[in-house]
């Protein structure tokens, strides 16, 4: 009985964490639509405040992937070994997107005017797919780490 009970709350707890993952992604998402829907990109009061809180919320979300997902494998809690062998595989994928996701924040995020608004379209496009991968890449662990043991 007492073996069930900390099995529903090591569930429970990965819920939440998904949810929370989850919660960062959608607000994150968001804020890229409404980013992308100010195109063509103009200079005006309102453009460096949307990027700067989208820029903010892309690296949150970005770090909340690994807090929510990974650290369970770093700290050596994970058993199951389909999900160590698909976090083995996905997690240099996502890592890579966490490398691009950094290179655009550090391009983009200023607390003064943005110079490089002419590449904008552009970056935030080729941003788009990364995140599509990403999300892919994230929803794979999270189906992995929700299939009852």
């Amino acid at each position: 009985m007492q073996t069930s009970q900390a099995s529903v709350e090591r569930r429970y707890a990965a819920q939440t964490k998904h949810d929370t993952l989850l919660g960062s992604r959608t607000a994150t998402l968001s804020l890229y639509t409404q980013l992308a829907a100010l195109r063509p990109f103009k200079r005006d009061q309102g453009i460096q405040l949307i990027i700067q809180e989208f820029c903010e919320a892309l690296v949150d979300y970005t770090a909340s992937a690994h807090f929510q997902l990974y650290r369970f494998i770093d700290d050596g809690t994970e058993r199951r070994q389909n999900v160590l062998k698909l976090s083995e595989d996905v997690y240099p994928k996502i890592a890579n997107t966490t490398q691009q996701i950094l290179d655009f924040n550090e391009k983009y995020d200023f607390d003064d005017q943005c110079d490089d608004l002419d590449s904008l379209d552009a970056d935030l496009s080729r941003l788009g797919e990364i995140l599509a991968d990403r999300i892919l890449y994230e929803d794979q662990v999270i189906a992995a780490l929700t299939i009852d043991r």
